[in-house]
């Protein structure tokens, strides 16, 4: 499904990857199979994509659930409003309906490893989002400790941008950040924990969080292969890139083109969406026990 048309219910959002419909007090989420890559959304959609990230979601809220409340009303589709019914077989398994809430103006990412972006900005000054890090850091390293990079959230079409947490603090109040800065960490490292028994690193990820009846509650997708980066443990060996369960394969092969990483974005061979597509399902099966 690269896009979700529910005659007779109110879109109110087509996101990077999710479609959002109005349903009066709760809103329904759709994972469609769209990719987005350096904040693009590519024309070509990932067979079982936006089923596997509802699913991985699904599995994480409940993992979670000690930490931090999240937006979950229910996610079977046999409980869903009539209004619904008529779309059922189309929103099984890539779907959820989820309480309103007022989202934080900020993406919480954590980096447990130096890779991608941070990487990038390491060799050029020896920083990760202004943070200082020690000399002699290869690619793929583990950090001694997590770090918390927020970011502001971007439209569609347009690049998130890192900002320090003095400026986070800033767009949500001081008091808010370190909420947020310590449940980011709390949540990353609980994943890293239940990862590492199933041969997974988390090399980093990001997370968003709303204000639901003025509570802090997790929102959207939790540590799926689209938020996330994932590392088999097997063949973890710092000092370049790793292969990966996400969408790392559709970046490295964009990197390989001219491409300037502005709309509309380059089509993906057929090879290449196959080949991300068995990687999302293998990391379903690994987390959940079931592809």
């Amino acid at each position: 499904m690269y896009t979700s048309n529910l005659e007779g219910v109110q879109l109110v959002q087509k996101g990077k990857v999710r479609d959002i419909y109005d349903l009066g007090d709760s809103l329904l989420m759709v994972a469609t199979d769209r990719l987005s890559a350096f904040d693009v959304v590519l024309p070509d959609p990932i067979p079982e994509k936006g089923r596997v990230l509802t699913q991985i979601s699904l599995y994480w809220y409940e993992q979670m659930r000690s930490l931090i409340d999240n937006h979950l009303i229910t996610a079977d589709v046999d409980a869903y409003p009539e209004i619904l019914k008529p779309h059922a077989e189309a929103l099984r398994g890539r779907s959820m309906i989820v309480r309103k809430a007022k989202p934080l103006m900020v993406e919480c990412v954590v980096r447990g490893y130096i890779s991608g972006s941070g990487w990038k900005s390491y060799k050029k000054d020896g920083t990760v989002c202004g943070i200082p890090l020690p000399e002699g850091l290869k690619e793929s390293d583990r950090l001694a400790e997590p770090l918390f990079t927020p970011s502001t959230k971007a439209d569609v079409g347009d690049h998130d941008i890192n900002i320090s947490f003095e400026e986070a603090a800033e767009i949500i109040g001081a008091d808010m950040a370190e909420k947020v800065r310590d449940i980011s960490l709390a949540i990353y490292n609980k994943g890293v924990e239940v990862a590492a028994e199933k041969g997974i690193i988390i090399a980093d990820t990001k997370f968003e969080f709303g204000i639901c009846d003025g509570e802090l509650i997790l929102i959207d997708e939790v540590l799926t292969p689209d938020s996330s980066r994932f590392w088999p443990k097997a063949t973890y060996k710092p000092g370049g890139a790793q292969e990966s369960f996400d969408k790392q394969f559709v970046r490295d092969y964009l990197e390989t083109l001219t491409w300037d990483k502005t709309p509309p974005g380059p089509s993906i061979p057929g090879e290449v969406l196959e080949r991300t597509s068995k990687k999302y399902l293998e990391a379903l099966e690994l987390f959940t026990g079931k592809a």
